[in-house]
């Protein structure tokens, strides 16, 4: 079958593509005519919607056959993790991990976190998203089920969802490891600027941001692998867990990469105190050497009389060598005293 065959999506306002697994394992697209006929017989379906497209709604509202309510909840903005059964069907929140390309140089490419809802039950999935946002996730796993090595039933089409987004979000975390590990480097070399400070909010807003939707995510996955569904079979709970504990593990170092950061921001802020300081020491010392030449220039300079040398030719010379032989000697003092 066709690599390209991934391309086809979005043909059809609100449908960005439905997929039909036949009984005899056989995988094809149909089309929004095809999805109003289709009956649970004809056999597994997939249909992944724009949520906020008008006849997506529409569908999904009056011909789906699901309840309202659950519809309702499907369209809604809220797009917290979370899980909720009803019936034997289950409803499913998550968040997945896409890349957005802004420009064509280094450094095009901008990270962002997509909600997916899902309804599924043991004959049908509705996977709905943004029309504004993609996500990497589903088109790989599409594109598995395309070449026959997918998913084929309700409950293992759920876990690789899920595994499929948490691995993304593995990548996200990397990512952010690593510019946090090139932040330490940067402060190890004293390389102090307005740069790294913002640099350090960045990576602090993303670590947040990032752990803010993946603690609830965790508690949906582990709502998900003890629910009691009669399609979520034993081999899906068991993948579902192995997810669940990478997600897990994710959340773990993103706590730690949170605490790097604090750190980081603390050494940021105690090296800017500390050349503020040194700064300010210089010019400290560089007054002292300048104080004891000025107080004799200054006295010198009295219009009184009685001043030493007013009368002589070579006496403003002689000051000026005076003045200019104090200043070393002022240098050696504070360096013995550990001023400089």
């Amino acid at each position: 079958m066709s690599m390209d065959r991934d391309l086809h999506a979005g043909l059809e306002p609100g449908l960005r593509f439905a997929m039909l697994i036949a009984p005899d394992g056989g995988v094809r697209d149909l089309r929004w005519s095809e999805v109003e006929t289709w009956k649970p017989g004809d056999g597994f379906l997939w249909v992944h919607l724009e949520r906020d497209e008008l006849m997506a709604k529409t569908w999904l509202c009056e011909h789906s056959g699901v309840d309202p309510l659950v519809a309702m909840a499907l369209t809604a903005e809220e797009s917290r993790p979370r899980v909720e059964d009803v019936g034997d069907s289950l409803m499913v929140v998550l968040r997945g991990v896409n890349k957005t390309r802004q420009g064509d140089g280094e450094g095009g490419a901008e990270t962002e976190l997509v909600p997916i809802h899902i309804w599924i039950e043991a004959e049908r999935c509705i996977s709905l998203r943004d029309k504004a946002h993609s996500l990497n996730a589903l088109r790989d796993l599409r594109l598995a089920m395309m070449i026959g090595k997918g998913p084929r039933t309700a409950g293992a089409l759920l876990a690789r969802i899920a595994e499929k987004v948490v691995d993304h979000l593995g990548i996200l975390t990397d990512e952010i490891e690593d510019s946090i590990s090139d932040l330490e480097d940067r402060i190890g070399e004293g390389l102090a600027g307005t740069d790294l400070r913002e640099d350090i909010a960045s990576a602090r807003r993303k670590v947040v941001q990032l752990r803010r939707y993946l603690a609830p995510q965790r508690d949906a996955l582990y709502r998900l692998r003890h629910d009691d569904a009669s399609w979520l079979d034993p081999e899906a709970k068991m993948r579902l867990r192995e997810v669940n504990d990478r997600l897990i593990r994710h959340i773990e170092d993103l706590d730690e990469m949170r605490q790097r950061a604090t750190i980081l921001h603390e050494d940021f802020t105690n090296l800017v105190a500390e050349r503020a300081a040194q700064s300010s020491n210089r010019l400290t010392a560089l007054a002292a050497m300048v104080l004891p030449p000025s107080l004799l220039a200054g006295m010198m300079g009295t219009n009184i009389g009685g001043i030493p040398g007013s009368q002589e030719p070579l006496a403003f010379l002689v000051l000026c060598g005076v003045v200019l032989g104090m200043m070393p000697i002022t240098y050696l003092i504070l360096k013995w005293i550990k001023w400089l």
